[in-house]
């Protein structure tokens, strides 16, 4: 029966913080809402093909299972797609993709510096959580 009941934040949290601590090797005291991926805990590109396994694991049951999408949690793809990209800058329709594709990243300041390279700065601890509460809602 108890499978059925939806997470709680908490729980959502709990269940990240294992994650990103297992795929990381980082402390569990490092991982805090506001902690960039990149910044903060030190994510290399090969960590996020890794933590989305992992979270593809954690969040599956037997009654339904959690997929992730290429592309769906973390947008590396969009960023090759030279309408999207120019200059090192994130272009408006990006912008306008980004929006659409990642609700469940906080752009605030990026869109005033577009820059590809502070991209990978938006991805936090909260921002998977709110990803995965998302997805699981």
């Amino acid at each position: 029966m108890e499978s059925t009941m939806a997470k709680s934040r908490e729980e959502i949290e709990a269940d990240v913080r294992d994650v990103l601590v297992d795929a990381l090797g980082v402390d569990e005291d490092d991982v805090v809402p506001t902690a960039t991926l990149k910044g903060d805990l030190g994510a290399e590109s090969i960590d996020y093909l890794d933590i989305v396994f992992r979270l593809e694991k954690k969040f599956s049951t037997p009654e339904k299972p959690f997929k992730i999408a290429q592309g769906e949690l973390f947008p590396e793809n969009l960023m090759t797609d030279p309408s999207l990209v120019e200059g090192g800058k994130v272009t408006a329709k990006g912008i306008a993709l980004l929006k659409e594709r990642v609700p469940h990243v906080e752009l605030g300041s990026f869109e005033q510096d577009p820059q590809v390279t502070k991209l990978s700065g938006l991805f936090t601890v909260k921002s998977l959580c709110d990803f995965v509460q998302r997805k699981l809602g």
